[in-house]
């Protein structure tokens, strides 16, 4: 719903007080910078009455994509993911954030060294940005998830330094990789390939659409290779995505179709 800056501070009292709840959802409703700041100092406020009583903070989970935060409410954010140490799933895919922002954001998520899914998809990294996931992504060691797809992680022809990291083995544990259009050649197609036979062993899932990808590509053909050969994908084409979510859709389908009575004669 777009609820925009005027449901914010009513909610500020239940965001600070309450210290029970474990999951913030808050996408898509319209905060813009001024409305995400006061959510995120709620949160802050919270995590500090918690810390005067000698209690960890419960909240594990906060998602706040499409919402406009962009930079104006990056450090506020920064402060309160820094003082939820506990956290381990942040979403905030589509916010407008750009470098500066991004750099502060990540400054303050690193401090959650339980991050299990992280998702900062289509916001803007550039040099600065990428540079500084690349220096704290090893803060991470349970991370699973990562989605950096449309992030503009590397100029054309470059190879981004959050590449060079993760195929040095900064996040063992990985299994699902989103990497789409960010402006990826061959090079790193095959840095990929070379990692994910050793130091992204648990890898399964890695998504590389609107790359610059060629017909025959040996990095791309490798790494599909290595991940069907341990039961997972390497997504390179929106039709396999959209292929994809298809089976899914038929499958659940299926589940929910009620099977007819069976009747046992003695």
């Amino acid at each position: 719903n777009a609820f925009g800056g005027r449901s914010v501070d009513p909610m500020v009292p239940f965001l600070t007080t309450n210290r029970s709840f474990q999951i913030l959802r808050r996408n898509n409703t319209g905060l813009g910078p001024a409305g995400g700041a006061i959510i995120a100092d709620a949160l802050l406020q919270s995590a500090k009455l918690s810390k005067q009583e000698g209690k960890p903070s419960n909240l594990r989970v906060v998602i706040c994509g499409r919402n406009r935060l962009e930079d104006g409410s990056a450090s506020a954010w920064a402060e309160a993911f820094r003082a939820h140490g506990g956290l381990t799933e942040i979403r905030m895919p589509q916010n407008g954030i750009r470098m500066d922002g991004i750099a502060a954001l990540v400054r303050g998520i690193s401090e959650c060294r339980s991050l299990e899914l992280l998702d900062l998809q289509d916001n803007t990294f550039g040099d600065l940005g990428s540079q500084t996931m690349s220096e704290v992504l090893q803060r991470w060691p349970a991370l699973h998830t990562l989605n950096l797809s449309d992030c503009v992680l590397a100029a054309e022809g470059e190879i981004s330094p959050v590449v060079n990291t993760l195929v040095a083995g900064s996040n063992p544990k990985l299994h699902t990789l989103q990497l789409q259009n960010n402006n990826f050649e061959a090079e790193t197609f095959s840095l990929l390939a070379e990692a994910a036979a050793s130091q992204l062993a648990a890898l399964k899932r890695l998504e590389l659409q609107w790359n610059e990808i060629e017909e025959e590509d040996e990095g791309i053909a490798a790494l599909s290779r290595i991940l069907k050969s341990r039961g997972g994908k390497l997504i390179v084409d929106d039709d396999e995505e959209e292929e994809e979510e298809e089976e899914a859709k038929e499958e659940e389908a299926g589940e929910e179709t009620p099977q007819p009575a069976t009747k046992t004669v003695a």
